[in-house]
């Protein structure tokens, strides 16, 4: 998610710190690693490791969707993103780690959903083109939307995944877990990265009543999704883009048992 901001750009020579992955970052990946080989060796228990493989996971795919967003911007002219950092894929720099990291891995757990998490500030003044600026938007959740096809690719290649059960529902479980972060972000809503991507498009007056909602357009998507029927509206679509890039439905459900180890 990308937020509307003004900053100055600083366009002095940045160190190669600056666009270096964070030992964070390093370490989630040892984390998907190390528990993704637990998983597939049967080593332990299969709930832990399937919990520790999804969470990292998603987590770094949530440091990926902030780091496209930012690449774009500083890509289309807003150099100072590299200066904040965003070009590390460190989960702290991006604005908050409670709402960017821990609220979307409290709704992986109680529901199941890939929530956008927090936001890069964009100098969106500094931006060369309505059409970058657009891009910087749309960059987040293509980002989902590209892990999920990845992820869902041993499945649509009818590979034997009833040697190492817990691994595969754990996989496909994370894949779903990125359509539905793209799904959620794709909506034309204030706040989110769809209604980003048609901000810059819209009249003066319009981006004022934008700008308006905004602060509130996660929480209004939140209260949307608890709906029953808007809810069951969206899995279904969900589902629907599962079944047609050949994401075994099934696998995801036993996934998600594995995941909520607590429930057992």
């Amino acid at each position: 998610m990308s937020y509307y901001g003004q900053f100055g750009s600083r366009t002095s020579r940045l160190p190669k710190e600056a666009f270096r992955p964070s030992a964070i970052f390093l370490g989630l990946l040892a984390l998907l690693a190390v528990s993704g080989w637990m998983a597939f060796a049967g080593y332990g228990n299969p709930r832990i490791n399937v919990f520790l493989f999804v969470a990292a996971g998603w987590t770094i795919s949530l440091c990926l969707h902030e780091y496209s967003h930012a690449l774009v911007a500083f890509k289309g002219g807003d150099h100072d993103i590299a200066h904040r950092g965003y070009l590390t894929l460190n989960p702290l720099k991006y604005t908050h780690p409670l709402l960017s990291i821990v609220l979307p891995l409290v709704f992986v757990m109680i529901g199941g959903i890939g929530l956008p998490g927090g936001a890069v500030w964009v100098n969106h003044g500094a931006i060369r083109s309505r059409f970058v600026d657009s891009l910087i938007s749309f960059a987040g959740p293509a980002m989902n939307l590209v892990l999920a096809i990845l992820l869902v690719v041993p499945f649509s290649l009818g590979l034997d995944t009833s040697g190492q059960p817990e691994f595969w529902a754990g996989l496909a479980f994370l894949a779903f877990l990125q359509l539905t972060a793209s799904v959620l972000n794709f909506v034309p809503m204030p706040g989110v990265d769809g209604g980003n991507l048609v901000y810059p498009w819209l009249s003066p007056q319009w981006q004022r009543g934008f700008s308006h909602v905004a602060p509130w357009g996660m929480l209004i998507l939140i209260a949307l999704l608890w709906s029953p029927r808007i809810g069951g509206w969206f899995f279904s679509v969900v589902y629907g883009i599962g079944d047609l890039i050949g994401l075994p439905s099934y696998q995801v459900s036993y996934g998600l048992s594995l995941f909520r180890f607590w429930s057992f």
